[in-house]
């Protein structure tokens, strides 16, 4: 009965900590361990598979989580291009190709929405790992570190690149506009883009675009 008890008690703390900190376990060392203590807690509970049920539960759920997040790690490394070369490429351009944000969307309510499902995603990617990572770093005088072997993770910095990209995309489709009427008349548009930000609770795209 005690070990019954014991073993309900480790696998609530081995379930939060793969739901939780699953970086933790991506090395093979990790999982080995984790492999074993599973194995171990199986034979407090050998009559019934709930045990047995709940751990190839918990261990499938991890290996989803790791994957999902290797495979958003591989795409956004596609994206990470270097950017040198596109001012030339806009330059080369004939003018009837360079479209501006206008013609692609002129409703500011549509462009909005569309903002804030991008930054839904990038926050979706944030983990308790990556904010471990910044406390780990920050503390640097006496060289704390959870773990001397965890792998860096980059979804606080590519939430902060797109909001410098966003940044970088309102001030250059301000500033390609030749006329003055068609400049204010997109300096508006952003300010009504920014407005309906607001109203969504989307503050992160509205002060990029501020």
């Amino acid at each position: 009965a005690k070990l019954k008890s014991f073993a309900a008690k480790i696998i609530q703390l081995l379930k939060e900590w793969t739901e939780t900190f699953p970086y933790d376990f991506q090395d093979e060392k990790s999982m080995k361990e984790l492999k074993e203590i599973a194995h171990r807690i199986t034979q407090c509970d050998e009559e019934n598979g709930t045990v047995k049920k709940i751990i190839s539960q918990m261990t499938q759920n991890l290996l989803m989580a790791l994957s999902a997040r290797s495979q958003y790690q591989e795409i956004r490394e596609k994206f990470r291009q270097p950017v040198t070369d596109k001012g030339t490429i806009l330059k080369t351009k004939p003018q009837s190709a360079q479209k501006d944000i206008l013609s692609v969307c002129c409703d500011p309510l549509i462009l909005a929405q569309q903002l804030t499902y991008i930054e839904l995603e990038r926050v979706s990617n944030i983990y308790p790992e990556d904010l471990m990572q910044i406390v780990s770093h920050m503390d640097s005088l006496d060289n704390h570190k959870c773990r001397s072997d965890v792998t860096k993770t980059y979804n606080l910095e590519a939430y902060d690149n797109w909001f410098n990209c966003l940044s970088m995309l309102v001030a250059t489709e301000i500033c390609r506009v030749v006329k003055k009427k068609q400049r204010t008349r997109m300096v508006e548009f952003f300010i009504d883009v920014a407005r309906e930000c607001f109203n969504i609770g989307n503050f992160n795209s509205m002060m990029a675009i501020i």
